[in-house]
């Protein structure tokens, strides 16, 4: 490549929102390239939007008509002069139909070839891949099972748990472990309900599940001159519904045997599928020390920045230097320089079964000092939109040693104040004071559901705040008929409907009859299970919301007939009536 064409001064539209958006915004900065941010309606105040040298609206609160609305984000990219796209992680990040369209337009994709995307996102077909190069693997389906049916039948044939998995996703979403042959048949229509919403199709198959297993994985980048190198091993064994919520880098507790066996399949998956770009490929290992191959994520993941901190590699970095074809910036696997542990801040309330929390945060004190790296998406006064994922925030603790990571972790987490909504701090804390986490590292990806045994306090309801809204109108400009946009919240004071409608939310009305029964969180009623008017038993699900991305079960808290009060698909806030039982 020319001198010349090394100063091009690149346009990148980020294809995201939230924290990601903000880390590959401060990335361009770093490298001397322009951003542009992209936002739905309830982001309009969002700290991406601030941050990006331009920002463009997307006409729309879901994901279906913002985030994963490929041509409205086509579109924006070619208005706003954008000459690279970057999808974030989630979303579009692994939709082959996305990276086409981006070269289709003649902008650079920032990622894997869309024909690797599409072996790899075929987790049936990475599969396949798999066992071509050797790698290690469980019993599985070779195709997609066709009904619930199949998957009781390979339950009875290969025994229980079994892991019903999205064929098309990543992330835990669209995956359902089952441990009890009754739930089978009900998992299976959730796995392929959850995948249709989070990535547009619900073929899901099938694989034993390993017991009480660790989740390790390989941080992999890749230039298309060939070159693969491993940057670093992680750890991410603690989750809740298979959501990872702590990692660390490089990955304890394994052996220089077990640590070369995950090198080098991975390596050897990415070369069979000619991966270009920075991607992760994950295993999980049993208690007796089996490892089998889990997935490729042909993206960049949440907790890359373990990673980056452990080794000094920029991954948003090597991401924008490959897509415009330069080679990777190091030739082999960088001896670790440090440890490091993320923890995820959600909004989520752990003591409620980690259900999501949005509103409005009225206060946001982050720790800093020595080691204390924090990757946020939020401030004081940021509102977390019910409709997005709960993830606020990334923190980074950095030590000499995992000892020292864990010491400094704990004086970070007892300075990070998070009001006004719920968060995962209080978990974080307590998990920190656990010997299976920090000596004898006896966490696994059930240790959450299985083990953690520390009594924490559900989190203060909070009155719903109203999310940030546009309001659509039209405007003259020199002659030229403009659409404007402004702040719901602009026009409060114009009309004494609005201004009660915005004092006032639903939720704070309803009844709080013992016969009720409450949204737990702000979402859509997904599905009625029972019908109206049936007799329902106490601790039977009569319903599922969607949340954040996330299915939220509804429980009868009582026995009796059920009434239902909303309709399939209504969006509601926390504590509003959805049915009685009387």
């Amino acid at each position: 490549m020319s001198e010349h064409n090394k100063k091009i001064v690149h346009k990148v539209l980020i294809a995201n929102r939230g924290e990601i958006a903000v880390r590959i915004i401060r990335a361009c900065r770093d490298i001397g390239f322009l951003s542009v941010a992209i936002y739905a309606d309830a982001d309009l105040e969002s700290l991406h939007t601030q941050m990006a040298d331009e920002a463009y609206g997307l006409f729309g609160n879901k994901p279906s008509e913002t985030y994963l609305d490929i041509d409205k984000i086509i579109t924006i990219a070619k208005k706003s002069g954008a000459t690279m796209v970057h999808p974030g992680y989630g979303f579009l990040s692994e939709r082959v139909e996305f990276a086409k369209a981006v070269q289709d337009a003649g902008l650079i994709w920032i990622g894997p070839n869309p024909e690797t995307i599409e072996i790899l996102g075929d987790k049936v077909e990475a599969r396949k891949l798999a066992i071509e190069v050797g790698a290690p693997l469980v019993m599985g389906t070779k195709e997609p099972v066709k009904n619930a049916k199949e998957v009781v039948e390979f339950a009875h044939m290969h025994g229980l748990p079994i892991a019903i998995k999205a064929a098309f996703g990543g992330g835990g979403r669209g995956l359902k472990v089952a441990w009890q042959m009754d739930e089978v048949e009900e998992l299976y229509h959730s796995a392929v309900r959850e995948a249709a919403a989070a990535f547009g199709r619900g073929e899901c198959f099938l694989e034993q599940f390993l017991h009480n297993p660790r989740h390790v994985e390989a941080q992999i980048i890749a230039d298309s001159l060939g070159n693969i190198v491993v940057v670093g091993t992680r750890d991410c064994s603690l989750q809740r519904r298979n959501q990872k919520l702590i990692e660390e880098s490089p990955a304890p507790f394994i052996s220089e045997q077990l640590e070369q066996q995950i090198i080098k399949a991975s390596i050897d998956i990415c070369a069979k599928a000619n991966y270009v770009g920075v991607g992760t490929v994950e295993f999980l290992l049993s208690q007796d020390g089996k490892l089998s191959f889990l997935e490729v994520n042909t993206r960049l993941q949440v907790e890359h920045p373990v990673t980056e901190e452990t080794t000094g590699i920029d991954l948003v970095i090597e991401q924008l230097r490959i897509a415009q074809g330069l080679p990777l910036s190091i030739e082999q696997m960088p001896i670790p320089r440090a440890h490091a542990i993320e923890f995820r801040i959600n909004a989520e309330d752990v003591a409620n079964g980690f259900l999501p929390a949005a509103g409005m945060i009225t206060r946001f004190d982050a720790p800093s000092g020595p080691g204390v790296r924090l990757d946020s998406g939020v401030k004081t006064g940021s509102t977390i939109p019910a409709t997005f994922d709960s993830l606020m925030a990334k923190l980074i603790i950095v030590g000499k040693n995992r000892e020292q990571a864990i010491a400094r972790a704990k004086r970070a987490l007892a300075e990070f104040v998070i009001d006004g909504v719920a968060s995962v701090l209080p978990f974080h804390r307590e998990v920190l004071e656990s010997p299976d986490f920090t000596t004898d590292f006896k966490v696994h990806t059930r240790w959450i559901e299985t083990e953690f045994s520390a009594t924490l306090q559900p989190a203060k309801r909070q009155i719903p705040h109203l999310e940030p809204s546009i309001t659509h109108t039209f405007i003259e400009i020199d002659g030229k008929r403009c659409k404007l946009g402004l702040p719901t919240n602009l026009f409060a004071g114009l009309s004494t409907s609005t201004k009660l409608s915005l004092a006032e939310p639903s939720s704070t009305l309803e009844s709080n009859s013992t016969f009720s029964v409450e949204s737990p969180v702000s979402g859509s009623l997904f599905k009625w299970l029972i019908d109206d008017h049936q007799s329902v038993n106490q601790g039977e699900v009569i319903a599922v919301m969607e949340a954040m991305k996330m299915e939220v079960p509804i429980t009868a808290h009582r026995s009796g007939i059920l009434t239902h009060e909303l309709k399939e698909g209504e969006y509601i806030n926390a504590g509003t009536k959805i049915a009685e039982i009387s």
